[in-house]
């Protein structure tokens, strides 16, 4: 658990960093645990005022292991990642979170990012959902994310076309809060941290919890068959994985992001 996520905290401020960055970041379940256990972690932690996710590497984070995803089916006869349930818990986090996004985020990647309060990218950074070329559905909960961040009509353009935007395109349909350098990430993402750090602890927990509850309805919206839907894609994946770096990825080879997903395999990251 100590390697995959890397935790230090600093002056009020938790950075988490994901470190797997031979494989893109993808969340497997051991990151997923470490990850777990540092929330609860800080949770509880008195001198920590808000708190910045990262990775380590060349990318953000690539989404969920597939391969790991693909055991687990055969294993079991479902998959089921757990994945919804820990962006809640980053969501609900007491503190506030700061996405600090310096490469590719992609599927889960980009959803990890939704899922913070605050996002700060390099202007070289990616935000994709490309699932849909994959024949699979993002879950119900993580599709309201999407609509509560960017709005429905940006919602369906991202999902449909599956196609990645830049940093500056991210920043102007409000997924991104500031773009920078990459030289200045750095430095951008931690100044707002310390601002955020500087502000009077229970008044940062006040508002992130009328922010949460004024949020909270999405939850009373019946969904289960919306699941059904989801799971049913998932035996179907792989056949589309393969179509999909035949066809449509392959198309896309100018914008990197089929280059991206080629080299990620046989680890291929979404959910």
């Amino acid at each position: 658990m100590a390697y995959d996520v890397l935790c230090s905290i600093q002056d009020g401020i938790a950075t988490l960093t994901l470190n797997r960055p031979e494989k893109r970041n993808a969340i497997n379940s051991a990151m997923m645990a470490s990850l777990t256990a540092h929330f609860d972690d800080l949770e509880h932690h008195r001198d920590v005022r808000v708190v910045v996710v990262r990775g380590a590497g060349t990318v953000f984070c690539s989404g969920r292991d597939l391969r790991e995803m693909s055991q687990q089916q055969s294993a079991e006869g479902g998959a089921q990642t757990g994945v919804v349930e820990l962006f809640h818990q980053l969501e609900t986090l007491r503190h506030p979170t700061i996405a600090m996004v310096h490469g590719d985020a992609l599927a889960g990647g980009c959803e990890l990012a939704l899922h913070c309060d605050l996002r700060v990218a390099a202007d070289v950074a990616r935000f994709g959902m490309p699932l849909a070329r994959l024949g699979l559905v993002a879950p119900f909960e993580l599709t309201c994310k999407l609509v509560e961040v960017i709005g429905p009509a940006f919602t369906r353009q991202f999902l449909f076309t599956a196609q990645p935007i830049d940093a500056h395109r991210a920043h102007e349909i409000g997924l991104v809060h500031q773009v920078v350098p990459p030289a200045d990430l750095e430095q951008a993402t931690y100044t707002m941290a310390r601002a955020i750090a500087g502000n009077a602890p229970l008044a940062l927990k006040g508002i992130k919890a009328n922010i949460q509850r004024a949020l909270s309805l999405r939850e009373q919206i019946a969904h289960a068959d919306l699941d059904e839907m989801v799971q049913r894609t998932r035996p179907h994946a792989s056949q589309c994985r393969c179509a999909g770096r035949r066809a449509g990825l392959a198309g896309e080879a100018a914008s990197g992001l089929s280059t991206a997903i080629i080299q990620s395999s046989p680890s291929i990251h979404f959910f």
